[in-house]
């Protein structure tokens, strides 16, 4: 199990996001997208239909009649009726469910930091998981860890 932490910076975390979830549907594999704000997850929904002048991300918000066939779904809670293997927390907040997929994004920032901490201690030398710190340097991902 893969856990990538991508400290957000400057720009918007729906940006990142959507580049993560683009990459994750480039290789046909299905996406959850955890956050407990609602209003956040509105504006991803509207960031997603709008990913490029000729694109948008198929996806779809938990609830509805089509979620199990949605490749890249939006949810308040970490389970995924669309049978995800990759989960992203876009809200700062670890979820020890996430540990049941197969690679978790989890995204944070200054605010979140403290918690984003604590997650990589807890999950320091557990079996089976590997862990990746991420930060952007001049409009670039660079791997510290």
């Amino acid at each position: 199990m893969q856990v990538d932490f991508y400290q957000l910076s400057d720009g918007p975390a729906e940006q990142v996001i959507a580049s993560i979830a683009d990459k994750v549907i480039a290789q046909d594999r299905r996406l959850l997208i955890v956050s407990s704000d609602e209003g956040a997850l509105a504006r991803l929904d509207r960031q997603l239909w709008d990913h490029g002048a000729t694109s948008f991300l198929p996806h779809g918000i938990a609830g509805g009649t089509d979620d199990a066939r949605q490749p890249i779904l939006l949810s308040t809670h970490p389970d995924a009726p669309n049978l995800a293997r990759n989960v992203l927390i876009a809200d700062g907040e670890w979820r020890e469910a996430v540990l049941a997929y197969d690679r978790a994004f989890y995204l944070f920032d200054g605010n979140t930091l403290e918690g984003a901490r604590l997650a990589w201690k807890l999950l320091s030398g557990r079996d089976g998981i590997e862990r990746r710190y991420w930060a952007n340097e001049g409009g670039k991902w660079v791997k510290k860890a």
